[in-house]
């Protein structure tokens, strides 16, 4: 897992651009974090929803590709349910199910209390191809 973690830490550029933190990778999961600064702000004050989902989308890419196979979203969505405007959002992944060809995935993302800030699912494509290292 620690060749996916570093894999993900270095050449997702946006999450780097976000200041997104990798914490953890397992077999269909991933864990991660993101401190709340002005910049990731909206025009009233909280964070902004593609912030959010930009959290959610990584940590879901992170574990869809955790198995070695490169695996492309085909869908996603989320539900936003409570604003937040400082501290930091974690946003943890689980596989919900996977077979040749198909995985969905579940990301709930938490604010500083443990409150569910947003609900994330996605589906993915699993190509042929392998992750390259």
């Amino acid at each position: 897992m620690d060749k996916v973690k570093n894999f993900f830490s270095e050449h997702d550029h946006l999450a780097k651009l976000l200041g997104v933190e990798l914490i953890e990778v397992g077999p269909g999961t991933a864990k991660a974090r993101m401190q709340i600064t002005d910049s990731l702000k909206n025009g009233v004050g909280t964070v902004h929803g593609g912030a959010i989902f930009s959290l959610a989308d990584f940590v879901f890419a992170v574990a869809a590709n955790s198995h070695g196979q490169i695996a492309v979203a085909i869908s996603a969505s989320i539900t936003f349910m409570k604003a937040s405007s400082s501290g930091f959002l974690t946003a943890e992944a689980r596989e919900v199910s996977k077979n040749f060809k198909l995985g969905t995935y579940i990301v709930e993302i938490r604010d500083d209390v443990g409150d569910i800030v947003a609900m994330f699912t996605g589906m993915v494509y699993r190509k042929k191809e392998n992750l390259p290292f």
